[in-house]
């Protein structure tokens, strides 16, 4: 009877590590994605509504979807209020979660200059769609660094380019002002637009802002006595509204300044309204359109009350172009799958796989609800940006009007650029060249 009674205490025993093993594999696979943020700060407007956007997408693929091929979607803010060293701190702090960070969209240039040589070691992608270092479209040389969508020297090329259709096609003798907040933000459209003076025969002139850029007068006042033709505004934050409202006080034209897409959302333009107007700004893609995504986004997760910002918000430009970033983190996530398996939770390295074989195709991009907002993206082991599409769009006093067609950053000007900056940087950080 004892033994008897010890072989059914056994049996319930193995039953108990069997059921619960099975229990623990049952378990739904999970992907973790960092959200380094800045909701306070100097940046903390264009912050907020941006890191309401990352966040937001991640929630409507799990809600909508399920997550990816099953995979749920977690998720961690860390705070760093645009500083670089609490940046970087974030990075240490999350890169190891699960099975290891998908991906890090840093949100600052600064921390990208800061972590980029880490993420060699740590073998974790560095996502930073519109912004970061612009050489890292070579892929060659940035194995673990990904400007989605397009880079600073894009950005500059194309305002060139629709300045230098305003003008006919001639720049000679043009003078070409640059307001920059003064950091290597704003310093990084620099090499691109001297390319440019001395192929075009413009005068560029240089005006750097302290930060958080606050104080703009005496700047503004050097603008009004110089006359410059145009005025490229590279900031972000509290120091967009400031300019703008000194642009307007010293009586230089709105129309004629054309801003960087983190100085061109609703909330640096909608409480100067009327005196705004004219103002003009590079969205990346078309980051100004709504699509069916918002529509989703209302629908499965604000209606249920799980937004993460006010509902209003759904549709403003930097909260867009914070769900274009998440779609492009979930999208090297559902490519990576196809790879290395579907309904697994992936490492890093595995994910950078994802992010270097994207193709978000026109029809990819529809399915998505994305088909209005962007055009197709490749990229490739060579090419780690993929296409950089860009329009022109104008606060009219009210709301955003695109004004232009479709722009492309002009090759010749940038491949050189991209491989020279390449080419040092991987000499002075002693990194071997990949061939692809």
């Amino acid at each position: 009877m004892k033994f008897r009674m010890q072989c059914a205490a056994a049996a319930m025993a193995v039953a108990s590590i069997v059921g619960g093993a099975s229990i623990a594999q049952a378990q739904p696979a999970e992907q973790f994605v960092p959200l380094l943020v800045y909701r306070t700060g100097q940046f903390a407007p264009l912050g907020i509504p941006w890191a309401d956007g990352k966040q937001d997408y991640l929630k409507l693929v799990n809600a909508r979807d399920g997550g990816v091929n099953g995979v749920k979607l977690t998720f961690e803010e860390c705070e760093f209020a645009y500083d670089a060293a609490k940046g970087v701190e974030c990075y240490e702090r999350l890169k190891a979660k699960g099975t290891g960070a998908s991906g890090f969209d840093t949100q600052s240039t600064g921390v990208t200059f800061a972590v980029s040589d880490k993420a060699i070691v740590d073998k974790i992608p560095v996502e930073t769609p519109g912004y970061g270092l612009s050489q890292s479209a070579d892929g060659t040389v940035f194995e673990w660094n990904f400007p989605l969508l397009g880079t600073y020297w894009t950005a500059a090329d194309v305002m060139m380019q629709d300045i230098a259709k305003k003008e006919k096609g001639n720049l000679k003798g043009k003078k070409i002002a640059l307001v920059y907040h003064d950091s290597p933000y704003g310093k990084e459209p620099i090499a691109l637009l001297q390319k440019r003076a001395a192929a075009q025969g413009f005068e560029l002139a240089l005006f750097p802002v302290t930060p958080p850029g606050v104080e703009q007068k005496s700047v503004w006042l050097q603008i009004r006595q110089q006359k410059p033709d145009y005025v490229l505004f590279w900031s972000a934050g509290v120091m967009t509204p400031a300019g703008i409202r000194e642009a307007q006080a010293s009586g230089y034209p709105r129309e004629k300044i054309y801003a960087i897409w983190w100085a061109g959302s609703d909330h640096d333009v909608k409480d100067i309204g009327a005196g705004a107007k004219g103002y003009n700004a590079i969205t990346i893609h078309n980051s100004a359109a709504k699509d069916k995504v918002q529509d989703d986004l209302k629908k499965f997760v604000y209606d249920k009350g799980q937004g993460t910002g006010p509902v209003d918000e759904i549709g403003a430009l930097a909260h867009t172009r914070g769900m274009m970033i998440s779609m492009l983190q979930v999208e090297a996530i559902r490519a990576a799958q196809e790879k290395y398996g579907k309904g697994k939770s992936l490492t890093p390295e595995q994910v950078r796989w994802g992010f270097e074989n994207l193709n978000l195709t026109a029809d990819r991009l529809k399915a998505l609800g994305f088909g209005e907002i962007m055009r197709p993206v490749k990229t490739s082991c060579a090419n780690h940006m993929g296409d950089d599409w860009a329009r022109i769009v104008q606060w009219d006093g009210g709301k955003w009007e695109i004004k232009s067609d479709w722009y492309q950053s002009d090759k010749s000007f940038i491949d050189p650029l991209v491989k020279e900056y390449a080419a040092k940087y991987a000499k002075d950080k002693n990194l071997k060249v990949r061939t692809c």
